[in-house]
């Protein structure tokens, strides 16, 4: 492979590794088997048809696991310990591609398990804020066009690594100018949950209690929607 499309497969395995790894792993075990692409030798294990089976059961229960409003955040939440290092290692993988050390694969994993951590933090940031709309098909749409953005872009990586690298960048401007604004976001959040575990009615009387859900749903809304400084 020449130099730009090892350094287009090895960002994109990092980057779709942040977002869903098992289909990271099925899409380039798959496009690898099957002769598609040839595969640098760091990555040849995942067309193992044992490796692929085990991230084809893991994509079947991710698939509705990351469906679901509340389970979708657990998920995530373990997989930071997953995803991260795993996009590490399969960015290494890649680079072993150019040929070039020891020291460089080490690099390259570093900055592989960054961009791992960026896409991982936007996505499970973003469906934390996701899971507080009333819309429950707001969760299958993001969870499809997540699953489509990710073959799409290792498709690209492996196809038109220039134009992966574009839209990559393009990609992490768009982080560079949002994760502050999912922090905020994330920071009212912990506010409004705080708010509504305080408010509590001292008299437990039905019409006391009815009026009091009511005023501390308005205050947990408030505290979502409105930008109001700490």
């Amino acid at each position: 492979m020449e130099a730009v499309e090892t350094i287009a497969l090895m960002m994109g395995t990092a980057w779709a590794s942040g977002i869903n790894l098992y289909a990271t792993i099925l899409v380039l075990g798959w496009m690898g088997s099957t002769g598609q692409v040839d595969l640098p030798p760091g990555l040849e294990i995942l067309t193992d048809p044992s490796v692929m089976l085990a991230a084809g059961a893991m994509y079947f229960v991710e698939f509705f696991a990351d469906k679901t409003p509340g389970v979708d955040t657990g998920w995530d939440t373990i997989h930071t310990f997953i995803r991260i290092p795993a996009g590490a290692i399969m960015a290494a993988g890649a680079a072993q591609g150019l040929d070039i050390g020891p020291a460089a694969e080490l690099v390259a994993g570093l900055l592989g398990g960054a961009l791992s951590a960026t896409s991982h933090a936007t996505k499970a940031g973003t469906r934390v804020l996701i899971n507080t709309s009333p819309e429950p098909f707001t969760n299958w749409t993001a969870s499809v066009t997540e699953d489509v953005v990710v073959v799409g872009g290792l498709w690209a990586s492996l196809n038109h690594p220039w134009w992966f690298l574009g839209a990559l960048a393009l990609f992490l401007l768009l982080v560079a100018w949002l994760l502050p604004r999912i922090w905020r976001a994330l920071k009212r959040l912990a506010r409004a949950v705080k708010r509504w575990f305080n408010g509590g009615p001292e008299e437990e009387t039905p019409h006391s209690t009815a009026q009091e859900f009511e005023q501390r749903r308005r205050n947990v809304l408030k505290e979502l929607y409105h930008d109001n400084k700490p």
